[in-house]
């Protein structure tokens, strides 16, 4: 199973991105699948993610990006959407999607996913 990260771009502060999270070839459903961040000389950083829970999924969102961030399901699939509003310069990042067949307790851990994309550079412009 691969991940595939896609949707960065070039945009300047204030605008919106949304970057999407696919997966390649039939595979079981994952149960957790997040967004981490990394900057230029920054540690990884974890921005939202998305936890199962029998039929239902529960979002989950980091600090430092609460309320401009929405993660979503796509379809009841192995594929997360994240949207990105009032970007800021220091949203500047390469962006990293991940993804577990199993719930990931804290899902703001990186080591709990088994599963990571390439990354998409996200670029804010003031």
């Amino acid at each position: 199973v691969q991940l595939q990260a896609s949707g960065g771009g070039m945009v300047q502060a204030g605008g919106s991105l949304r970057l999407s999270c696919t997966t390649s070839g039939p595979t079981a459903q994952l149960q957790s699948m997040g967004w981490f961040r990394q900057a230029p000389g920054k540690e990884r950083e974890f921005v939202a993610g998305i936890r199962r829970s029998g039929s239902s999924d529960y979002e989950f969102y980091g600090d430092s990006v609460k309320g401009r961030l929405t993660i979503s399901r796509v379809n009841d699939a192995n594929a997360v959407n994240l949207q990105i509003n009032s970007l800021k310069p220091e949203d500047t990042a390469v962006y990293y999607c991940a993804a577990d067949f199993d719930r990931a307790f804290p899902i703001s851990l990186p080591s709990n996913y088994r599963l990571w994309g390439q990354g998409t550079l996200v670029t804010v412009s003031s």
